[in-house]
């Protein structure tokens, strides 16, 4: 449906007319979202087969390394677990800066789960970009599980940007936000731990994860700015001495859903469209 934003339609009412045209309105600021999104869409590009053809190289060259990039790519502990821990201890450390410290973390928690649902509005409303070991064209195979090959999630959902950059790259920064020596760690662990893998195996391009790890560094930036980080984190550091309880329950719950990415919600989706 084209809808215009300010169709001369008239309302009886004046309630039902500013109604109408604040749906019609965001019609068009959603179709106008759309075609400039369309613009940024994803190609195949020099860089990206040359990297892909360089990195497919050494497939199959070694069973044992194949393994242990399929064994990272599906452990928690090596998917991100590790992070989270580091978040954990950046909350409980003491020092004259513990405030900033869990501003920092609250923040960065809250920018994971943004950076995930905006990967995930990016890969539906961009141009659907199939994964390379979905794609015949590109005359590569890739040493990726057949269950994971044959998952219909994973050929359903568009490659581009990789939500695992964009959320494992937010806590990243903000780890380096509170500590630059573990920051970099964390830097460092991301790139080789979650995002190679996800290259190695043929599930992304290289300008998906680097489009995620750009997305996921600003989107923290952006909720730890001072003044941003201070009103997000205020109410919510006053929830954990008031009810500390029920504030610890809820960030064990949150810690492991991070963790594992959601991924009953991944099999749920995978369920349903089975059966679909």
């Amino acid at each position: 449906m084209n809808a215009k934003p300010w169709p001369n339609a008239v309302c009886s009412r004046p309630l039902q007319q500013t109604v109408f045209h604040i749906w019609t309105t965001a019609q068009w600021v959603h179709q106008r979202a759309v075609t400039a999104l369309q613009q940024f869409a994803p190609t195949m590009n020099p860089f990206d087969l040359s990297v892909l053809r360089f990195i497919n190289h050494f497939a199959f060259r070694s069973t044992l390394f194949d393994y242990m990039a399929m064994a990272i790519e599906k452990f928690y502990f090596t998917r991100g677990l590790g992070l989270i821990c580091l978040l954990w201890w950046i909350w409980f450390r003491n020092g004259p800066d513990a405030r900033r410290d869990r501003e920092i973390v609250v923040c960065t928690a809250a920018a994971t789960m943004l950076s995930l649902i905006i990967g995930r509005l990016l890969a539906h409303y961009l141009p659907f970009r199939v994964r390379p070991f979905a794609d015949p064209a590109l005359a590569m195979h890739f040493p990726a599980e057949v269950s994971t090959c044959k998952a219909p999630i994973m050929r359903s959902w568009s490659s581009f940007p990789s939500d695992h950059a964009m959320m494992w790259c937010a806590v990243a920064t903000g780890v380096y936000l509170a500590s630059r020596r573990l920051g970099i760690v964390a830097f460092i662990y991301t790139i080789a731990f979650i995002c190679f893998p996800r290259v190695y195996l043929g599930m992304h391009y290289p300008t998906d994860i680097l489009a995620g790890v750009a997305l996921g560094v600003v989107i923290c930036l952006l909720l730890n700015h001072a003044v941003i980080r201070q009103r997000i984190a205020a109410p919510v550091l006053e929830w954990s001495v008031k009810y500390q309880g029920a504030f610890y329950v809820c960030i064990f719950l949150l810690s492991f859903e991070l963790a594992s990415q959601f991924d009953e919600l991944r099999k749920l989706s995978e369920f349903l469209w089975d059966r679909a």
